[in-house]
């Protein structure tokens, strides 16, 4: 039996799955992030995304309340306010620590944290500046971890509980022509690692979703000739969708993956298994 592209997530939680679940997910505004968020307010969970662009933001918010009230509908449940957004730059603690302590504030507890912010550009290794490495690594691992550490204090240790997803890239085998985001994502897998096994005795799971390539608001941005021959070097001989990603983090975050812990969950058509994703 074959997947339709694009459809991987469609019907295939049970509508109400995360029904009192609260799940925050950065980057929220568009692509990966907010493919997740759609999903999460399908299946009833009360969703807060952050982002660093208010416009996008309050559209997200707009279509994510539209989609949580046909759910809802369709269940027969009756919901109120089930979706916040806020700008949050995930590289200022001190902004991290408001939007946490606001999601509680409207929802209660955080059962699902979905680190999905950060960003790269494209350029061989000897023409990175020291600034422009620094900036990468602290968007992509540093405000990941300040962002887990800080839900992990206010909301998921003291609950006892939790699930944490990551999402990285395709970095198996090096990135060449990202040298500092390669750097930065590998060290947030091996962060989830860690904090698998650091986090385990507060019953909270983290894991990381590792996206090949991917047709995104995100890749859109990359000439088109160079993500065409990128897609042939997937074996599978297409690019994924965002929707494909939001479905392996939503069974991640589900009843499904109560014993995984601490994988790094490889989403890239065996892309790391061959060829190299970009010409250098």
């Amino acid at each position: 039996m074959s997947a339709t592209p694009g459809a991987a997530s469609q019907r295939i939680f049970v509508s109400g799955m995360l029904r009192g679940r609260t799940a925050m997910v950065t980057g929220g505004g568009s692509g990966i992030g907010l493919a997740t968020a759609l999903e999460f307010a399908r299946l009833g969970a009360n969703v807060a995304i952050c982002g660093r662009t208010a416009e996008k933001l309050e559209q997200a918010r707009a279509t994510l309340a539209e989609v949580a009230a046909d759910a809802a509908h369709e269940r027969g449940d009756t919901i109120g306010d089930v979706i916040y957004a806020t700008p949050c730059d995930i590289r200022e603690p001190e902004q991290i620590e408001r939007f946490v302590r606001d999601t509680r504030e409207r929802f209660g507890n955080i059962d699902i944290l979905v680190n999905n912010a950060g960003g790269q550009f494209a350029a061989p290794a000897q023409s990175i500046s020291a600034k422009g490495f620094a900036a990468v690594v602290r968007n992509n691992l540093e405000g990941t971890f300040f962002v887990t550490r800080e839900v992990a204090t206010q909301a998921m240790i003291p609950a006892q509980g939790g699930r944490i997803i990551n999402i990285t890239a395709n970095v198996y085998r090096g990135f060449p022509g990202m040298v500092h985001t390669g750097a930065a994502r590998a060290g947030v897998e091996n962060m989830t690692m860690t904090l698998a096994v650091e986090w385990s005795r507060y019953g909270i799971l983290v894991n990381a979703v590792a996206p090949g390539i991917i047709r995104s608001s995100g890749t859109d941005r990359y000439p088109p000739a160079i993500f065409e021959h990128a897609i042939t070097q997937v074996p599978l001989r297409r690019a994924g969708t965002v929707e494909e990603v939001a479905a392996a983090v939503t069974f991640l975050a589900s009843p499904a993956a109560q014993y995984i812990t601490g994988a790094i969950l490889r989403l890239d058509g065996a892309l790391s298994l061959r060829g190299d994703a970009f010409p250098m």
